[in-house]
């Protein structure tokens, strides 16, 4: 009986140490060295200046357009550094966290479902014109691990720590982990910015398109497997999105708000209906796919009740 009641206890952390986090500045992050997103090893999780939002997501395994609460969670960051039981993996963090945050700032929500506007990511009448996927290179023992590339700079991102290494023509850069894995950046034609997926299913293709686009994107196209994906977006694109997550993270940048805005606490259903500019548009018809907009249900988290502060350490 006792083995089974301890089977059904959810995993918690051992303990935990919540803090304010610092402003964050420019200069940590040009250097590199800005203590932001999520480190785990065996025996403890690291968290940097993550926004009680994004702590939600991670927790809660959901998208930021899919949480719904005051706009003071966006605002609010916070460092934790929790300890992991004894033979806990990270599979489980995100169930540990959702326990901390239930402790700590007293989260109540609720789910629900709302018909929201989407755009459907379907194949084009011609077929999808993107190449599989080479396979997984077989593993190297860790002896047999590399330096580092000579130039390459890493640092963390609330998906993961991500590495940018400088072409060898200095004319763009390879960046490996992250939410994408791994993504080459080059300058294409007529000043256009050309991104390379060397690996990327089509639920990772639409949580892409959606930092472009002005209201969700749904997968519709019944492929599975992954592909290489190339897109040529405007420069004026990039920099909009770019500064659409510098303001989910926290971060002032002048100039106008990227389409990616929805994700940031607009409604998705007040958007327009057609993306942003018209390169998103074009880079995915090149893909063999296309954006349809549609109504659709989407899951959402409400939040209920959160205090603005955690109990003390």
């Amino acid at each position: 009986m006792a083995t089974a009641v301890c089977a059904q206890t959810p995993p918690a952390f051992e303990v935990a140490s919540i803090k304010t986090a610092p402003p964050i500045e420019p200069q940590k992050i040009m250097a590199g060295t800005l203590h932001i997103g999520m480190k785990i090893d065996s025996a403890r999780v690291d968290i940097g200046g993550l926004s009680l939002t994004q702590l939600i997501c991670i927790a809660y395994k959901v998208k930021p357009y899919q949480v719904t609460g005051p706009d003071w969670m966006m605002a609010q960051r916070f460092d934790i550094l929790a300890k992991m039981p004894e033979g806990a993996d990270k599979d489980q963090v995100p169930q540990m966290l959702q326990g901390l945050l239930a402790e700590r700032f007293k989260l109540k929500i609720r789910r629900d479902s709302k018909e929201q506007a989407v755009y459907a990511l379907v194949v084009g009448k011609n077929g999808p014109k993107m190449v599989s996927a080479e396979p997984d290179p077989v593993a190297r023992p860790q002896a047999e691990e590399t330096a580092p590339p000579k130039g390459s700079m890493s640092f963390p991102t609330p998906e993961g720590q991500m590495r940018m290494t400088p072409n060898a023509d200095g004319k763009g850069a390879t960046l490996a982990g992250g939410p994408f894995g791994q993504m080459k950046i080059s300058m294409g034609e007529a000043g256009r910015m050309r991104m390379e997926f060397a690996k990327l299913d089509m639920t990772g293709l639409c949580e892409l398109l959606s930092r472009f686009a002005d209201r969700p994107v749904v997968d519709q196209t019944e492929l599975k497997g992954k592909y290489q994906v190339p897109l040529d977006l405007s420069m004026e694109e990039m920099r909009n999105v770019a500064r659409t997550m510098a303001a989910q993270a926290g971060i002032s940048v002048p100039g106008p708000m990227g389409p990616g805005g929805a994700g940031a606490g607009a409604s998705p259903a007040d958007a327009a209906s057609t993306p942003s500019g018209s390169s998103i548009m074009g880079a995915v018809q090149q893909l063999g796919l296309k954006l349809e907009p549609k109504k659709a249900p989407i899951d959402m988290l409400v939040v209920e009740h959160i205090d603005k502060a955690p109990t003390e350490n």
